[in-house]
């Protein structure tokens, strides 16, 4: 059987052949050496055993039946979280119950004997895709965590941004137009870049801001132009349509784009092709469209301002982000993300919040959004102290006064504010731990530290 492509899996993957027949250890040892980096064989569970402990297997074929302990009873194999190997089981008795009990222990396929090397083959492809789809899964999700949480400042954990990560997850992938809704300074960008770095696109992710650029610019701008097109075009030049081919143009500030311009884009997204300006000749492009805008754009079209049909053709998915006054319950987590990162960016030390500058950031309005937010975090590292009056009229002396004394060590305010959270939580430890943003053992760890017979007594009630 000739190599096929899909067999490129197999080039840095292990297997480890287990059978106490000698012939059929052979005939699959040759077969998969053709295809896997590395092959082991063992004639029982106990040689199989000494061999994992050894080294890791991505896959097992293992017999079923075999003197002393069956592969069924492999335990230790089977049954290892940190060391998992898919395993195909193979066996020359057509039993129901054997069926069951593999398919029990987790069995990846299960396969009769005799068999055609095909069927092997076919079977070990299946388990090998399969196992690569739940690793890009893995690392797509990851991926998505860490740019909500890490990467940018669009983290929280409101209701609203669990429900956007959740349709970022599932849409990215896919090629379809997304039209960004919200408020300026609510992060429409940082949600374009995501659905690009996670769209798997190879391209380049290429933003525009449609309302910068002047009318009579705005479609060389786009599509390009060719020598001696207008004024001024001294030669031939691409549009950012072309740069963004193969991979996502961004339209920010949609609802900006003059009517005779949204008539020409219009046409582009639906021949999937573009015509520079100057040219008589089409150029095919491969882009996936995302758009942005603080308006309604319904409200638009209404308006006579924008043209239905061009929104039915972004609209295939709408994201609307909600404004900071609406999700203040992330503003903690934005807040101590803003300090962080700028801190590093300005070289400066971070500002330390007290409970009661983070009740007076939840308590504004932010009219700016995030942006605001970011600005006002910055301001404050660069005096090096929080001006609450900016937000709400309450001095900094006030604030100290109610809330941790500024001669007060960090350890201390860091107790204080642990135990006025765990008290706020009713004792319930969990709970205290997800509002502060650490894990359940850092909370167990310190409190611990602090008094070791209050937390065990903590400890019996959780």
């Amino acid at each position: 059987m000739t190599a096929m492509p899909d067999f490129i899996l197999c080039r840095s993957a292990s297997v480890l052949i287990v059978d106490d027949e000698p012939g059929m250890r052979q005939f699959l040892e040759k077969a998969l050496s053709k295809h896997f980096g590395l092959v082991e064989t063992a004639g029982s569970v106990e040689q199989a055993e000494a061999l994992r402990t050894r080294c890791h297997f991505d896959l097992m074929i293992l017999d079923v039946r075999m003197p002393g302990r069956s592969g069924i009873e492999w335990h230790e194999a089977l049954n290892d979280p940190n060391r998992h190997s898919d395993v195909i089981f193979m066996t020359a008795y057509a039993e129901l119950d054997t069926a069951i009990q593999a398919i029990r222990v987790g069995a990846a396929d299960f396969i009769l004997k005799p068999f055609r090397l095909e069927q092997m083959m076919n079977a070990v492809l299946r388990v090998l895709k399969r196992r690569q789809l739940t690793r890009e899964n893995f690392l797509l999700k990851r991926e998505v965590r860490q740019f909500l949480e890490a990467d940018n400042p669009m983290v929280g954990d409101s209701t609203a941004m669990k429900r956007l990560e959740a349709v970022i997850q599932r849409v990215a992938p896919t090629p379809s137009a997304v039209l960004i809704e919200g408020e300026s300074g609510t992060g429409k960008d940082l949600v374009a870049r995501a659905l690009h770095q996670m769209s798997g696109r190879e391209g380049a992710y290429v933003p525009v801001n449609c309302g910068a650029i002047s009318p009579e610019l705005l479609e060389a701008e786009l599509f390009g132009h060719t020598r001696g097109a207008f004024t001024g075009a001294n030669k031939a030049r691409d549009g950012l349509f072309s740069y963004a081919s193969g991979g996502t143009l961004f339209l920010d500030e949609i609802g900006e784009l003059p009517l005779g311009m949204q008539s020409k884009l219009l046409r582009a997204l639906e021949q999937k092709a573009i015509r520079p300006v100057g040219s008589e000749q089409e150029v095919r492009v491969d882009v996936r469209i995302l758009a942005a805008t603080n308006r309604q754009l319904s409200e638009e079209v209404k308006a006579g301002r924008f043209r239905e049909d061009l929104y039915f053709r972004l609209n295939v998915l709408t994201l609307t982000l909600p404004p900071l006054r609406e999700r203040s319950e992330d503003i903690p987590q934005l807040a101590h993300y803003f300090s962080r990162h700028l801190a590093r960016e300005l070289g400066l030390e971070a500002v330390p919040f007290s409970h009661e500058d983070l009740q007076a950031m939840q308590e504004h309005p932010w009219p700016g959004n995030i942006r605001e937010l970011k600005n006002f975090i910055e301001r404050c590292i660069l005096m090096g102290q929080l001006p609450l009056e900016d937000l709400s009229g309450v001095s900094r002396v006030e604030s100290a006064q109610s809330g941790y004394p500024s001669c007060w060590p960090l350890e201390e305010v860091e107790k204080r504010h642990i135990l006025r959270v765990l008290d706020a939580c009713d004792g319930n430890k969990s709970a205290a731990a997800r509002q502060l943003g650490v894990a359940r053992k850092t909370l167990d760890r310190k409190l611990s530290a602090w008094s070791p017979e209050q937390n065990e007594a903590s400890e019996v009630q959780n």
